[in-house]
């Protein structure tokens, strides 16, 4: 394929990357039903089965998002570095390996709530400390994902930046909120930050993506420098 169509690839697929995960997030909030504690998440989920089902579907589908955004950015970048390219498809493909993984946690704690939905007793004490764990790890292996994510965009942002290959002012704003996220989901993973923060630390990713995205589509990706 040319060169065109991966910077359409990539554009188009930063744009379903976000849908996809807002999506997924408010599908899964839905199924929780806004619930605090693990006996009445794992209730509220036993309830709403096709939506927690709908919610896998779709952390599966990031898989092929982070994949394929990674290797259509990796063809756009990687006669700037292509070690460093490599290293940014890595970091991607492991986001995606990690969504994978993502699927099969909520499938498991679906299998637990409904599990527990009919037990009783040491049975149902038992369903509500594994779902409690599955929570737990669930929230951790994001962070671990999303920290993947970053570490793979602020590779991807400086080799933009280097081959110029998107405009300069663009590419600074990723490399910056790329830093920025990494060093906000370093302090979360040492439980040094909390919310709101880790919350406002997506913002500036966010508007670089989309305004990323909305450039590949219409004006294409410039041929790189190489260095």
């Amino acid at each position: 394929m040319r060169r065109g169509t991966y910077a359409r690839i990539a554009g188009f697929m930063l744009l379903f990357y976000i849908a996809n995960g807002v999506a997924e997030l408010v599908i899964f909030g839905r199924a929780s039903g806004g619930a605090e504690g693990a006996p009445a998440v794992l209730a509220s989920l036993a309830e709403h089965a096709p939506l927690v089902r709908a919610a896998a579907l779709l952390t599966f589908l990031t898989f092929l998002d982070a994949v394929v955004l990674a290797v259509a950015l990796y063809v756009l970048t990687r006669e700037v570095e292509p070690g460093l390219a490599m290293l940014a498809l890595v970091c991607r493909v492991a986001e995606g390996v990690l969504a994978a993984w993502a699927t099969v946690r909520t499938l498991g704690l679906l299998s637990v709530a409904l599990s527990g939905a009919s037990a009783s007793g040491a049975d149902l004490a038992a369903a509500r400390a594994l779902g409690g764990l599955l929570l737990r790890e669930d929230g951790m292996g994001a962070t671990v994902a999303s920290a993947c994510f970053a570490v793979g965009s602020t590779l991807y942002s400086y080799l933009l930046l280097r081959g110029r290959i998107v405009p300069v002012a663009l590419a600074r704003l990723g490399v910056l909120a790329s830093l920025l996220l990494v060093a906000g989901l370093s302090l979360q993973l040492s439980g040094l930050a909390h919310a709101p923060f880790t919350t406002v630390q997506w913002i500036p990713i966010a508007l670089f993506e989309v305004a990323l995205a909305l450039w590949l589509l219409v004006r294409g990706a410039a041929p790189a420098a190489p260095a």
